[in-house]
């Protein structure tokens, strides 16, 4: 098993004044778990970034501080909405016997022969996919291969998947499409309407609505007068 390190400090500033932490290049955080008491600490922006971008939430990650070392999952990363600066960062804390859930994002590998000849294209209609394993056999992604997909409609399903099905369970349906090939869109044009009169037919008078199903009122002396 693969372990990831970062390093954190004990975090004393709560609150609104965490800004000065941010200020710094520090990340506020939370560690949590079952049975086990929260307690907040600050690690380092880029190191964070480093760490994140390598272990994702399924990593273990021994997150050391200055009273000791716990492996942890990186739970949640809370970003700025306009610049992704990492804001906030919560660390589960685990137990490394014990099983855990943990959400493993899918990604889709290959080209569709169906998508390549232009009949279709391949919608993927599940991101991520929650798990339960140990720690150390959570998988860091599932990789599906559209390669096979040839034609319209064909699809993958969960049950398609390839993993460790003795270490690893998955929570959703195995009957759950994955990826699929749908038609190619087309473009809806409204087509032109012609109205016709059939001959010897009184056509209604602009804004008169006629009820479904009844001819049209003939129309008046006045009316006939204009025409």
């Amino acid at each position: 098993m693969k372990t990831y390190k970062l390093k954190a400090e004990p975090r004393k500033l709560t609150g609104r004044k965490v800004k000065t932490l941010r200020a710094q290049g520090l990340v506020p955080g939370n560690v949590f778990g079952k049975d086990v008491k929260s307690f907040s600490v600050q690690v380092d922006l880029k190191e964070l970034n480093k760490v994140y971008d390598d272990a994702g939430e399924t990593g273990v990650v021994d997150l050391t501080t200055s009273r000791k070392t716990v492996p942890v999952l990186i739970s949640n990363v809370q970003y700025h909405p306009v610049d992704a600066t990492a804001l906030h960062v919560d660390f589960r804390q685990i137990d490394l016997t014990k099983q855990v859930t943990a959400t493993v994002p899918v990604e889709i590998t290959g080209e569709s022969p169906a998508e390549k000849s232009g009949i279709g294209t391949v919608v993927q209609q599940v991101m991520e996919l929650e798990v339960e394993a140990l720690p150390a056999d959570l998988p860091e992604k599932f990789e599906i291969d559209v390669t096979g997909l040839s034609e319209v409609d064909a699809a993958i399903f969960i049950k398609d998947l390839k993993y460790d099905k003795a270490k690893v369970a998955l929570t959703a349906d195995p009957e759950q499409i994955v990826v699929k090939v749908e038609p190619p869109q087309k473009e809806e044009v409204a087509p032109a309407v012609e109205a016709v009169a059939e001959e010897g037919a009184e056509v209604p008078v602009e804004g008169e609505a006629v009820e479904e199903g009844k001819e049209p009122a003939p129309a008046s002396e006045a009316e006939k007068v204009k025409k």
